[in-house]
């Protein structure tokens, strides 16, 4: 059993009776033009795939649109970052949501007046998820400078809430795209929604001083931003684990799915089912984090969840029932919430103002960096051996990062 153990400078936070957090007016503009966005988003990613498939009936053809999808954060993210500090940030977020309407609109005339060509979809897709993770790389510096630092770990989780409660709908916003007469709707829909966020945006308030980074010169600004996140220990130490987290999880994610069908033999249904048990976890985890974090340092949670996530992929392997294989997903779902909402508010509470579109972008990148090796690793893995090597290959993984976490400088952040 992990002690309980405070945080320097925790009791003069924490002996005051804070103001509640559902009183402050950009924590509600943030949380409800993030529902709306995400709600958009997921009619979005789930309209595309389908009309894709309804063009060219090519499931080779959604593959690679979803690697395109992927691209920017993996190549971008941390340029992004530069400009984000450069720039006003709500400026920034709300061009970055006017150019994804603008695009949308785009894809929506251009297949109302016929079939558009492939490339064009390619390239949509590209720009859309380029100025979304643009989008999210200036929120996340926004919500520090809109939001007193005993308010993130609280916002944070409960921005996690409403995506996760979001993506658990996704079976029936499947239903809801699947209703209208054409599948274009659903991305004119999507348009609307990010129409709408884009009004709410305009309300926040917030003290944002001008940006002098400019000036500077934009790859002296992008090496300082790699020198910040080196000079915080604790953040560096995060980031190499979480790379190799990431990789684990990617392989368990890409093989659960097919390891469902293969070998437990899940009907459609069935599968969904098991899959929504991760977003109850999630759900979970948002309403648990705020005071986990108030017991445990943010380097004892990364590195005991790492372990306990490992267990959940042993729990993967041992047994293919399906109330068992539930329950891991569920932890599983539970656990990677805490960790990922710790990670994201330390990130937050750690970084100067000045740097903190350059350290997320940074951060962000690199987080996936190994992701499609694993992925593709997995795949081959599942395809020579079976599905279940992948699970316990994850559990070694993640119990030889726990040893690097619990045996590093992290364990005592």
């Amino acid at each position: 059993m992990i002690a309980v153990q405070k945080k320097k400078g925790e009791a003069s936070i924490f002996s005051k009776k804070q103001p509640s957090i559902w009183q402050n007016a950009n924590f509600i503009i943030l949380l409800f033009s993030g529902a709306v966005l995400a709600f958009g988003s997921k009619i979005y990613e789930l309209a595309l795939p389908l009309i894709l498939y309804h063009v060219t009936n090519s499931p080779v053809v959604m593959s690679l649109m979803k690697g395109i999808e992927f691209l920017p954060n993996l190549l971008l993210a941390m340029f992004i970052g530069v400009f984000v500090d450069r720039s006003r940030k709500k400026a920034w977020s709300l061009w970055t949501v006017f150019l994804q309407i603008i695009i949308l609109f785009v894809l929506f005339f251009s297949m109302r007046n016929g079939t558009p060509p492939l490339i064009l979809f390619y390239v949509c897709g590209f720009f859309l998820m380029t100025c979304s993770y643009a989008f999210f790389n200036g929120r996340a510096s926004i919500v520090k400078l809109a939001l007193p630092t005993e308010m993130l770990t609280t916002a944070n989780a409960s921005f996690n809430f409403i995506f996760t409660f979001i993506g658990i709908m996704g079976p029936a916003i499947t239903g809801l795209i699947l209703m209208f007469s054409s599948l274009n709707s659903g991305i004119l829909l999507t348009a609307v929604s990010f129409s709408i966020a884009f009004v709410i945006l305009q309300f926040l308030k917030f003290d944002e001083a001008p940006s002098l980074a400019a000036r500077e010169g934009f790859w002296r600004e992008f090496k300082e931003g790699w020198i910040e996140l080196y000079r915080n220990q604790t953040l560096w130490l995060i980031t190499i684990t979480v790379i190799f987290m990431n990789s684990t999880a990617g392989m368990v994610d890409t093989t659960i799915v097919f390891y469902a069908k293969d070998v437990m033999k899940l009907s459609d249904a069935e599968l969904g089912l098991l899959l929504s048990f991760a977003g109850i976890g999630g759900l979970l985890g948002s309403l648990a984090i705020g005071r986990i974090r108030h017991k445990w340092r943010t380097g004892v949670i990364v590195t005991m969840s790492t372990l306990l996530t490992g267990l959940t992929y042993l729990m993967l392997f041992t047994n293919e029932n399906y109330a068992w294989t539930a329950s891991a997903i569920l932890l599983n779902g539970f656990l990677g919430t805490i960790s990922s909402v710790c990670i994201w508010t330390f990130r937050q509470e750690s970084t100067p103002h000045h740097l903190i579109g350059r350290i997320s972008g940074i951060t962000g990148s690199v987080f996936k960096l190994s992701m499609p090796f694993a992925i593709f690793a997995s795949g081959w893995i599942s395809e020579i051996s079976r599905p279940e090597v992948v699970f316990l290959i994850a559990f070694a993984g993640n119990l030889i990062i726990f040893l690097f976490c619990r045996f590093s400088a992290l364990w005592k952040k």
